[in-house]
């Protein structure tokens, strides 16, 4: 089946492509999605009078891309896990935790556009890649933290005689 992309599409063409694929790909996904048409003479004019729309709609997309990137990877992602013994996770860091906290951080985010390639199942600072669009992929910084490393951070509570004499 023969298509012109209307759209950037990973693994497959950019806009204006001409591409051939399976049958049940174009028709079940590319057609009704609108990132494609069939083919035909009659599209080939068509396209070419919207091509200027649809690339400018694509360049404002990939604008925008890059300004989220700039905001992701300027974020301070802290996840406090539950930690057993030698530091190790209980349970695992998941697509749906990262994009939670980073919801807390006041940027919403489709969690299906973070790409891991395992859940991160160990503490320290990991490196997460979010697709925004087919050419913009932002790297944001998450670190996963003990939650008894907030309680070692805090001072210790002062003894209630220590708290009598400092009131006098």
């Amino acid at each position: 089946m023969k298509l012109i992309l209307r759209a950037d599409v990973e693994n497959l063409g950019s806009l204006g492509d001409v591409v051939e694929v399976k049958p049940g790909y174009g028709r079940n996904f590319l057609l009704p999605q609108g990132l494609a048409m069939v083919a035909s003479p009659a599209n080939l004019k068509v396209f070419e009078q919207e091509h200027k729309k649809l690339q400018a709609r694509m360049d404002a997309q990939r604008g925008e891309a890059h300004e989220m990137q700039a905001r992701l990877e300027a974020l301070d992602v802290v996840i406090t896990m539950h930690v057993g013994e030698n530091d190790r996770l209980y349970g695992s860091v998941t697509t749906t935790i990262i994009g939670d906290a980073i919801a807390a951080l006041g940027v919403e985010i489709d969690r299906r556009r973070i790409l891991m390639d395992a859940p991160i199942r160990t503490l320290g600072e990991h490196p997460v890649r979010v697709r925004l669009h087919p050419s913009v992929i932002a790297v944001v910084p998450v670190k996963v933290v003990s939650d008894h490393q907030s309680y070692e951070d805090e001072p210790a509570p002062a003894a209630p005689a220590e708290e009598a004499e400092a009131a006098q």
